[in-house]
C-alpha cells in the first residue's frame, strides 16, 4: 500500500497541503495523509490518452511500439502516417520521465532509430519500458497544467489548473502557490460548463482557447468519474493555435472499482514493470502483498496492525521482507494460503505472524496455520506467532497440540523473531 501512493504524494495538491499554503480564499490544512488512500492502479500514458480520445478529447497522433517490434520500428511509424519531427516517449509508470531522459524529440529518421534503441534499453527510475509511444511533435505557444484529484477530507473531487505547466510544476506549487487555481466539484451535480470556463478565465484564457480548455476539462472530468479515478492529470497541456491539446496524460484508478472496468483489470501486470514477480503471484491468488528488502516475513490482520508490526521489527533491529495483510475476518483457507506463500517466498528467512482478533477468530487462524504446515510437512523456516483476541484460547490450544507456542505480548514476539 505504501509504495502505491508515492505518485499521489508528488502531486502539486499534496505539496500545497503539506506546506499549509493559502490558495485563493482557502487555507489548505494537512488533513489528507497517505494512509487515507486505498491502493490504486496507474495507467500508461498511451492508455490514458486512448480513454480521453474515446471521450471526445483531441490527442496527438501517435503509434505504440512494443519492444519485440524494435527492429521494425521505422516501418511501423511510417505506416501510421507519422514522420519527423516526432516525440519518442518511454512508457513507464513513474512521474518525471522528462527529467530522467525518458522523452526525446527526434528530427530525423536516424534520430528516431537511435532514440528507439536507446529508450528501450534505458531504465527510468529503475523501470525498463516494454512500450514506447511515438507522437507527432506539436508546435505550441504555451504550456498549461490541469488535473483532478479526490480530496477525501472534503469528500469531493478538486480541480487544479495553472497557467504554468511543464516539468517544473512541483517547484511552481512550492514557490508560486497562488498561480494554481483550485475548485471543488459537487459529485452529485458534476462539473458544469460555466465552472470549467471560470477556471480557464482565472488562468488567463479567453476566446476560442477558453472554449477549447473548457471542453477539455469537461472531457477530463467525465473520464475521472466514469473510471473511478484517484487522479487524472495533463502536464503539459499545450496551447496550439486556438485550441489546447494534452501532450501528456496520467490516469490513476482506485483498484477497488476494477470489477467495473474489466478491460483494465485483465491487463498483463508483467507489462507494467511496476510489480515484482512475487507481487504479481500474490495478486493472482488474492493476497495484499508488497515486497520489501529485508528477511523477516510479516503477516498481519489489518493494514494498520501490519504496518505497526513492520515498525516494531525495524525498531528492534530487524528488516521486514514484505507487507502481507490478511484483513479482518480471515478464513482458514486464506491464512493457509498466506503462510504457504511466505514459506515459499525466497526472501524470507523467518516469519512473524501478528494477529489481534476482533472479527478475526484465533481458532480459524490457528487451523489455517496448521493446515499450511501439514501440507508441506512442517515449516522449513522459523515461525513466530503472536495471537490474542477473539477465540484466542481455542487458537492457542490448536497450536499447542501441533507443537507451536503463541506469544501474547507483541514486543516479546518481535524480540524473539529478530533474535533468531
Amino acid at each position: 500500500m505504501m509504495m502505491y501512493n508515492q505518485a499521489l504524494e508528488a502531486h502539486p495538491y499534496f505539496i500545497l497541503v503539506k506546506n499549509r499554503t493559502k490558495v485563493g480564499n482557502h487555507l489548505m490544512g494537512s488533513a489528507i495523509s497517505r494512509n487515507q488512500w486505498g491502493t490504486n492502479l496507474k495507467l500508461f500514458e498511451f492508455e490514458a490518452k486512448q480513454i480521453l480520445a474515446k471521450h471526445g478529447v483531441k490527442v496527438p497522433r501517435s503509434v505504440l511500439l512494443v519492444k519485440e517490434e524494435k527492429e521494425a520500428a521505422i516501418e511501423k511509424i511510417k505506416d501510421a502516417g507519422l514522420e519527423p519531427p516526432v516525440v519518442v516517449k518511454s512508457q513507464v509508470l513513474v512521474a518525471g520521465r522528462g527529467k530522467a531522459g525518458g522523452i526525446k524529440i527526434a528530427k530525423t529518421w536516424e534520430e528516431v532509430k537511435g532514440f528507439v534503441e536507446e529508450l528501450f534499453d534505458k531504465p527510468i527510475k529503475g523501470l525498463k519500458p516494454r512500450y514506447l509511444l511515438i507522437e507527432e511533435a506539436i508546435p505550441h505557444d504555451q504550456e498549461l497544467y490541469a488535473s483532478i484529484i479526490i480530496d477525501r477530507s472534503e469528500r469531493k473531487p478538486v480541480i487544479l489548473a495553472s497557467q504554468y505547466g511543464g516539468m517544473d510544476i512541483e517547484e511552481i506549487a512550492k514557490e508560486k502557490p497562488e498561480s494554481i487555481v483550485k475548485m471543488y466539484v459537487d459529485p452529485f451535480l458534476g462539473l458544469k460548463t460555466y465552472q470549467a470556463r471560470k477556471i480557464g478565465k482565472t488562468i488567463g484564457l479567453k476566446g476560442k482557447i477558453l472554449n477549447s480548455f473548457a471542453s477539455f476539462l469537461m472531457g477530463m472530468y467525465n473520464v475521472f468519474m466514469e473510471y473511478d479515478a484517484d487522479l487524472i492529470e495533463s502536464n503539459p497541456l499545450a496551447i496550439t493555435g486556438e485550441a489546447v491539446i494534452p501532450l501528456d496524460a496520467r490516469l490513476i484508478i482506485d483498484d477497488n472499482s476494477l470489477y467495473r472496468h474489466r478491460e483494465i483489470e485483465e491487463r498483463n501486470l508483467e507489462d507494467t514493470g511496476e510489480y515484482t514477480e512475487w507481487e504479481i503471484k500474490a495478486r493472482k491468488i488474492g493476497l495484499a502483498f508488497v515486497e520489501l528488502d529485508g528477511d523477516i516475513g510479516i503477516i498481519g490482520n489489518g493494514a494498520g496492525l501490519t504496518m505497526t508490526t513492520m515498525d516494531l521489527v525495524y525498531l528492534y533491529g530487524g528488516k521486514p521482507a514484505n507487507f502481507l495483510d490478511i484483513g479482518g475476518g480471515a478464513s482458514k483457507d486464506l491464512v493457509k494460503t498466506a503462510v504457504r506463500f511466505l514459506i515459499e517466498f525466497p526472501k524470507t528467512k523467518k516469519i512473524f505472524m501478528n494477529i489481534f482478533g476482533g472479527i478475526t477468530r484465533g481458532d480459524e487462524v490457528a487451523r489455517g496455520i496448521v493446515a499450511a504446515l501439514e501440507e508441506i510437512g512442517g515449516s522449513p523456516k522459523p515461525l513466530v506467532i503472536r495471537l490474542s483476541g477473539t477465540n484466542e484460547e481455542e487458537g492457542r490450544r490448536i497450536l499447542e497440540e501441533n507443537g507451536i507456542t503463541a506469544f501474547t505480548d507483541p514486543i516479546e514476539a518481535v524480540k524473539k523473531v529478530v533474535s533468531l
